[in-house]
């Protein structure tokens, strides 16, 4: 696993995911389980967007194109 995938401490600094899970900060691991169930991370969406937990790549998808990316 790629060092950066492991720093904790850093990684916390820019995760916008407000659900509390083991995962946070670890983001190869969180990528690796959200791709897993055809769902992408929290840090994909807006954070008004986020807060609904609907993690599906079709309400990424259609968030997406109502806004664009999010400012992360």
């Amino acid at each position: 696993m790629p060092k950066e995938c492991l720093n904790k401490a850093d990684n916390l600094k820019n995760c916008n995911c407000t659900y509390p899970c083991s995962k946070k900060g670890l983001c190869c691991e969180c990528l690796k389980y959200h791709l897993s169930r055809n769902e992408v991370p929290a840090c994909f969406f807006h954070p008004e967007d986020e807060k609904t937990y609907n993690r599906s790549i079709d309400f990424f998808i259609e968030q997406y194109k109502k806004k664009g990316l999010p400012n992360v």
